[in-house]
């Protein structure tokens, strides 16, 4: 007999705890499905249930099998999903949600080359930053900094890993000097996001093991992008994430500090409510994005951006006001 349908069989016969309500549920005669599980348990060269006219329960083989099956079953569910998919057209409206910050500064060349791709698909983007419910608020996908979705019930997908620079404006830097160790901050003015997890602590990892710094904040705000505003206007220090400032360091506009300490990174995942039954609009816009932003430069996102780039060890003041790029000496 095919040994994929025994399987499904033996499974529903376990779901159910009956082999009449498995005969009914998959449209069998009793007699099929009996044989179905003689000739898995003759295979196996074991019992995998105890049956008496009254109940059924699994023998401890019967119940190892049960849990491999089923794994195996909804991998080989997947795989056929996936196929069918990529066979369809994608078509239709797509709802995503993004946090607001890390929408406007990343999402739109990947929207455009994945409409350029498949122009039957209409993406609906919603920036919204707090926690979001897929499912009860019509999502089709998200996107979420790992650690900030609570639901149990959705699938994720990590897209990159994104680091935090602590950084300032050369003209902050010309009136109070570079700081040399995280120590440093609590004598200059930083410019914090609130709420924040860990409050006005900030927890660096370097050269000596970890360092514990609490900060004294001279304006606060809720929005990343506000931050960064604060922070190009040289009211302060801040720490900021890499998506948002990689232009802003390559062009000289805001100057890394710190070059010897990191903070701990984070992962920004796509998020979906499920594996199964997913629409061809939805699977092509998830690997889409993943191999948008595994080609991303680094410079915009990642740690590997840090590590490439030469430490600042020294700030001289630009001589004009034009020579913003001039402001920053680098030593190898």
């Amino acid at each position: 007999m095919d040994q994929l349908q025994s399987m499904r069989v033996f499974v529903k016969v376990a779901e159910l705890g009956s082999f009449a309500r498995a005969a009914t549920h998959l449209d069998l005669s009793n007699a099929v499905v009996t044989r179905h599980v003689a000739d898995l348990e003759g295979r196996l060269g074991t019992r995998l249930m105890h049956r008496t006219t009254r109940s059924l329960s699994m023998t401890e083989a019967g119940q190892v099998f049960l849990e491999r099956a089923k794994q195996i079953l909804e991998e080989i569910e997947d795989v056929e999903q996936m196929v069918s998919a990529r066979t369809q057209e994608p078509v239709g409206t797509l709802r995503i949600a993004a946090p607001v910050v890390f929408g406007m500064h990343n999402l739109a060349p990947a929207l455009q080359s994945f409409t350029q791709r498949y122009p039957r698909v209409v993406p609906d983007l919603t920036l919204v930053d707090r926690v979001i419910d897929l499912v009860d608020e019509g999502y089709d996908v998200g996107i979420a900094i790992a650690g900030t979705v609570r639901s149990a019930s959705v699938v994720s997908r990590r897209l990159t890993t994104g680091c935090l620079v602590v950084c300032a404006a050369p003209e902050y830097l010309e009136k109070r000097g570079v700081v040399e160790t995280p120590q440093g901050l609590t004598d200059h003015d930083c410019l914090t996001l609130s709420p924040s997890p860990t409050g006005d602590e900030y927890i660096f990892t370097g050269p000596h093991g970890e360092v514990r710094v609490r900060t004294r904040s001279v304006i606060t705000t809720n929005n990343t992008e506000m931050l960064r505003q604060f922070t190009l206007q040289g009211m302060g220090i801040a720490v900021l994430p890499s998506y948002l400032v990689g232009n802003d360091l390559a062009h000289g506009r805001l100057v890394r500090l710190l070059p010897d300490y990191r903070l701990a990174p984070f992962d920004i995942n796509v998020i979906y409510p499920s594996r199964r039954h997913m629409p061809a609009k939805l699977r092509t816009f998830i690997d889409h994005l993943v191999e948008h932003f595994s080609q991303t430069p680094n410079g915009m996102l990642g740690e590997k951006w840090l590590i490439d780039a030469s430490p600042i060890t020294s700030f001289v003041p630009p001589r004009r006001d034009d020579e913003v790029e001039s402001a920053v000496r680098v030593y190898s």
